[in-house]
């Protein structure tokens, strides 16, 4: 029983650990190479360059936080030239959706408004910047130029993560 105990409480411990870690803004994270939309390998655009602006979303949750999404669209809040948006699907934690299906229709949406849509089959995003788990989750990041990951929110986005996103890139821009 004494030893059941230990290893619940070092269990405990580690997971606490890793998650303060996962946590800790800002810190440096790394261009990883996942898919484009053809399925050919593609690195983050312009890493190191421009701030990034990334969703990084779970198909199964694509309509989370729909109305932030929109509103960035329509008031140009983003808009920079030293800042750089786009999305990747986190196409492992969709199961039920096969992959080449989701980046067929993500083709047929990015004719229509010209977005750039990655695809990560295998959790290399979540696992290399140590995001943690993102299934069915809408997970906004922002990485300077530096490298940085300076902003992570994950699942439904408060009045509070907005406005914290928002201060965010107006420093950036």
């Amino acid at each position: 029983m004494k030893k059941m105990k230990v290893i619940a409480m070092l269990t405990a411990f580690a997971l606490t650990a890793s998650l303060a870690t996962a946590q800790e803004l800002p810190r440096k994270v790394s261009n990883i190479e996942i898919l484009d939309l053809n399925g050919k390998p593609a690195k983050l655009p312009h890493f190191g360059e421009k701030n990034l602006m990334i969703f990084y979303v779970d198909p199964d949750r694509h309509k989370q936080n729909n109305d932030f999404t929109l509103e960035l669209e329509r008031t140009h809040r983003a808009e920079s030239e030293n800042i750089y948006g786009f999305g990747i699907m986190n196409l492992k934690d969709a199961p039920m959706i096969p992959n080449g299906m989701a980046r067929n229709m993500a083709k047929k949406r990015t004719e229509k408004n010209g977005a750039l849509v990655l695809a990560d089959q295998e959790r290399v995003l979540s696992t290399a910047w140590g995001l943690g788990d993102c299934n069915n989750q809408f997970v906004l990041l922002f990485v300077s130029k530096e490298g940085e990951l300076v902003f992570l929110r994950k699942g439904e986005l408060s009045e509070e993560d907005k406005q914290a996103f928002y201060d965010v890139i107006d420093r950036y821009k």
